[in-house]
């Protein structure tokens, strides 16, 4: 496993449209271990595979329940709101205020190739949300309801 470098907003692989994955070669099964270890080292809570420069429809989520991999994810429902701060790990530093459904239903495929679909509810939904977003070349940026605030986060704090 190897922590990869994390791209920053500005650059143009983050506003493009990932492809789907049709099979997990042992190269793609690397970068699901590459991207765990890159979010806990930057201290995330989620991490798209655009932002460590690969163009697949995979993302990486941990909030505190153990890691979620998600290959060619969904979202299939989404009820309810909730309103509050949200960062990212390609845009260090900042935050914003951000809707987002307090509530998601999300179909994926695992490491596995196996279908299954998982239930969020506030930070789970926002990381859902937002990580999917990335699949499509969009950032919290663009629907931030509040200008970018500096933050300082603590190691232990997780800041996507």
């Amino acid at each position: 496993m190897a922590i990869r470098e994390i791209r920053i907003d500005g650059d143009p692989i983050l506003k493009k449209v990932c492809r789907p994955v049709s099979k997990l070669s042992d190269r793609q099964q690397e970068l699901i271990d590459d991207m765990l270890e890159t979010m806990y080292e930057a201290n995330g809570v989620g991490l798209a595979a655009p932002q460590v420069g690969v163009l697949r429809r995979i993302v990486v989520i941990d909030v505190g329940e153990g890691p979620l991999v998600m290959v060619n994810p969904e979202i299939t429902e989404k009820d309810g709101e909730q309103i509050g701060e949200e960062g990212c790990l390609s845009v260090p530093g900042k935050a914003a205020i951000v809707t987002r459904p307090e509530h998601v239903i999300a179909r994926a495929l695992d490491r596995n190739m196996k279908e299954f679909s998982v239930e969020g509810t506030g930070l789970l939904a926002r990381a859902i949300c937002h990580e999917l977003d990335h699949l499509d070349g969009h950032m919290y940026t663009e629907i931030a309801e509040s200008p970018l605030m500096d933050v300082k986060y603590d190691e232990e704090e997780e800041i996507e």
